[in-house]
């Protein structure tokens, strides 16, 4: 039984960005975030959230000069998560199995 590893979750554009963004990092700051996908607040919020939801992103909010800021950080199921989506779209994109999707 082939075990399908395209996650429906992440493929979302701004999810997929989300991931794809934090990946190499340890963390980032939720308007480094915002700025980077150039969506609003709410938008980003909303796609965080549905990462949190199923575990793949973790916030950790502090307070700096007396402003709360939010930091968001993929987790270890999230990076492989990530990982796997990556490798599945590799496969589909692969013209060597190209020969094969078309069977």
């Amino acid at each position: 039984m082939k075990i399908n590893r395209f996650d429906t979750v992440i493929h979302a554009p701004n999810r997929l960005q989300i991931c794809a963004f934090l990946a190499p990092l340890e963390e980032a700051e939720f308007q480094v975030l915002r700025a980077e996908l150039d969506v609003s607040d709410s938008v980003l919020s909303k796609h965080i959230k549905q990462l949190e939801e199923v575990g793949y992103l973790k916030q950790r909010k502090s307070k700096m000069n007396g402003r709360q800021r939010t930091w968001a950080c993929l987790t270890r199921k999230g990076r492989k998560a990530f990982a796997c989506h990556v490798e599945e779209l590799k496969r589909l994109v692969d013209p060597a199995n190209q020969s094969r999707l078309d069977d």
